[in-house]
């Protein structure tokens, strides 16, 4: 019985993790047209190196990055998400530029800041004002195993970005 008891516990723990894993696109909205109205401010090699990031902030993310380095509320990044060619190890493939070669877009990751979410959207979901969500290319709901605000959290100094250095110095010299 303490065994079925602990085997419980432990499902009901972990049941939060894969209820928030793939964002919260109820709250966190896909933003239509991102790819003409934000400013593109990095193409980088992802950290698990397989893929590509296509970073996008709107005007307000840079405008408060300019002043005090931190998102205001009304802040919304986009990360576009890219497969890559592999050589025959299975290998991304760099090009001249040290990018790995594009093959196809994969997902759209979106975080926004808000300072007014509704009550609904648990505190617990989110990453400070930053809240997450994953979308398909088209715009649709994306699943997602990863669970953006765990690997976001430790992140609070550089606020709650990893492209946090790419995102200042772009709008430090443009």
């Amino acid at each position: 019985m303490k065994g079925v008891l602990k085997i419980l516990a432990a499902v009901i723990a972990m049941t939060p993790i894969y209820a928030n894993s793939g964002g919260n696109p109820e709250y966190v909205n896909f933003p239509e047209g991102y790819e003409k109205a934000f400013t593109k401010y990095a193409t980088i090699n992802r950290a698990n190196q397989t893929q590509v990031a296509k970073l996008y902030a709107n005007e307000t993310a840079i405008a408060s990055y300019k002043e005090n380095q931190k998102g205001d509320s009304g802040s919304v990044l986009v990360m576009e998400i890219y497969s890559t060619k592999t050589d025959a190890d299975g290998k991304p493939v760099p090009g001249d530029d040290g990018i790995f070669v594009i093959d196809s877009l994969a997902a759209v990751a979106v975080m926004e800041n808000r300072d007014n979410w509704d009550d609904a959207f648990s505190a617990e979901d989110r990453t400070g004002n930053w809240g997450f969500a994953v979308y398909n290319p088209d715009g649709t709901e994306k699943s997602n195993d990863l669970n953006c605000v765990q690997c976001h959290t430790p992140l609070s100094g550089q606020d709650y970005l990893f492209t946090y250095q790419k995102l200042v110095d772009f709008v430090k010299n443009h």
